[in-house]
């Protein structure tokens, strides 16, 4: 795939509502499927398994299934996942810096 500049990759990567927020709670540890759908909010399950395996398929995510009955799958970042959630975090700085300003405009 040829991509037009820098920014069209990452927009790629991480496009949609909800890649970010669960590249975001995976920076902060790893998580089972359960507590993913927990703390990102308002996703539904289907969306939720869907980014993941477009997560994992790109590279930015590890799926470990341990093989366990009950089952037990663990989601991490990768090494690569990490380096996305460093050039996220300045955005997310700006989002809170901003978020009452935001928070405040018209709905679309």
């Amino acid at each position: 795939m040829k991509f037009s500049c820098g920014l069209d990759a990452a927009i790629y990567v991480m496009g949609g509502k909800w890649k970010g927020l669960i590249l975001f709670w995976l920076g902060v540890q790893p998580m089972r499927f359960g507590e993913l759908r927990r703390a990102v909010t308002g996703i539904s399950e289907r969306i939720l398994t869907l980014q993941l395996r477009e997560l994992e398929h790109s590279g930015l995510v590890h799926r470990e299934d341990f093989q366990e009955v009950p089952p037990r799958v663990e989601y991490s970042l990768t090494d690569f996942g990490r380096t996305l959630v460093e050039a996220m975090e300045p955005l997310g700085d700006w989002g809170e810096r901003n978020q009452s300003r935001l928070e405040a405009l018209p709905p679309k």
